[in-house]
């Protein structure tokens, strides 16, 4: 399950998200999954693993949402519910792994150093988190980067050089870069946008240290028999037969296992702008709509 899904779980949400792509209209009434493998901030982030849908295109597709509820609840009722929205978002992590530090497939290493990036990202991200204030949504837990280093990818490709830590921080410094320049943007639109509720979702720092910490197996070994040029599970291979001991499911995708710790760390993150609901029968009233982590 992926972290998106756990909040809607702790909301009293009775099923799943769907996802847009096979949504039907009333479903829009209560939150749509817009989320997508391999996608990133920028367009082109994750071309190399095949089709996905970019951040760009997901608000794409949000907007048809809007349109679809207009005609459910007219406008102004259309905006009064996603008023109430809870909405997720956790991308850039593929825009570090799956672009910058993949020179073989994208120049972005050769453009920008690595600061010059992390702030370039940034202000695309900022740009894109207020055309999704503009379509009407006002409570957005956005999710920092994480420890990209401690990705089995990472390490098989750039070696921990030693690190306590056992990952590699050349990538981990690369987070911490972006996440400094997300804080600000989210600061300044909770400051000039009326209305908003931006939660910066942090906690995720915590996890691997919490992991190692615990002496848990399986933080760089995957679940799955790994092809070595993508980095993920060969199709039709059996998986390792206790999922709940391994962190990540190939070299990129982490398990319910992870998931699980990010998303209860996530929650109390988010539990602000939803605590004026009383019971989780209410709070089952405040819908999400998620862009999944594209880890």
């Amino acid at each position: 399950m992926s972290v998106p899904l756990f909040p809607a779980e702790y909301l009293g949400f009775e099923n799943y998200i769907p996802p847009f792509a096979t949504a039907t209209i009333i479903d829009t009434l209560s939150g749509l999954n817009y989320g997508s493998g391999s996608a990133g901030i920028l367009d082109e982030t994750g071309a190399q693993l095949g089709q996905r849908i970019p951040l760009d295109v997901q608000l794409d597709n949000h907007l048809i949402s809007v349109s679809r509820l207009a005609l459910l609840l007219g406008a102004g009722g259309a905006y009064t519910r996603l008023g109430q929205c809870l909405y997720t978002l956790g991308l850039g992590n593929n825009d570090f792994l799956n672009n910058y530090f993949r020179p073989e497939f994208y120049p972005s290493s050769r453009i920008y150093t690595v600061e010059q990036f992390a702030v370039v990202l940034a202000n695309r991200y900022k740009e894109q988190l207020q055309r999704l204030y503009v379509a009407g949504a006002r409570k957005i837990g956005v999710f920092a980067l994480g420890q990209i280093g401690c990705v089995p990818f990472a390490i098989r490709r750039y070696g921990t050089n030693g690190s306590a830590s056992g990952c590699a921080e050349a990538l981990n410094d690369a987070a911490v870069l972006f996440n400094v320049q997300l804080k600000s943007a989210i600061d300044q639109l909770q400051a000039t946008l009326p209305g908003a509720q931006f939660v910066y979702i942090g906690s995720g720092w915590m996890i691997f240290p919490l992991i190692r910490s615990q002496g848990a197996g399986g933080l760089d070994s995957p679940c799955c028999t790994v092809e070595a040029e993508s980095g993920q599970c060969v199709p039709d291979q059996p998986s390792c037969p206790d999922r709940s001991r391994y962190v990540f499911w190939d070299w990129f995708h982490p398990t319910e296992a992870l998931n699980s710790l990010t998303a209860a760390a996530a929650f109390e993150a988010v539990r602000p702008i939803v605590a004026h609901s009383s019971s989780v029968g209410e709070r089952s009233m405040i819908r999400l709509a998620a862009a999944v982590q594209a880890s």
